[in-house]
């Protein structure tokens, strides 16, 4: 089993760590502050969230809570179909680093590619 530090290095040189938290179905409010502070705490490095979950402002919470260099996080979130298409995909990338209180993201996907509309989704995130 993976330690919590261990990585894997991404295509373009990116070291993702191997364990996360991932936080589907948790729900806004100060019980995902608490985990994500945590979990944090106690050596997660890589948190996995989504716009669709809906609770990106707490997780964001969570990660300021714990004091940790922001460098040493690596930070997942993503488009949901809705937002989908290049300046909608651009739109709900700012929203989700607004939510999360951050500047950047270490990853962002495409949460579930719906056939004819992630093409422009992809440009965007290029």
């Amino acid at each position: 089993m993976k330690n919590l530090q261990s990585t894997t290095t991404l295509s373009n040189g990116v070291e993702m760590p191997w364990l996360g938290l991932g936080v589907f179905k948790v729900e806004e409010g100060t019980e995902l502050v608490n985990v994500v502070k945590t979990a944090i705490e106690h050596g997660y490095r890589s948190t996995d969230t989504a716009a669709m979950y809906g609770n990106e402002s707490s997780v964001g919470k969570g990660i300021q809570a714990a004091q940790v260099d922001r460098k040493g996080l690596f930070i997942t979130s993503k488009v949901w179909n809705s937002e989908l298409g290049y300046e909608k995909t651009l739109a709900a990338f700012d929203e989700s680093i607004t939510k999360l209180g951050l500047d950047y993201l270490d990853l962002y996907l495409i949460h579930w590619p719906v056939e004819g509309q992630f093409k422009d989704a992809w440009r965007g995130l290029e």
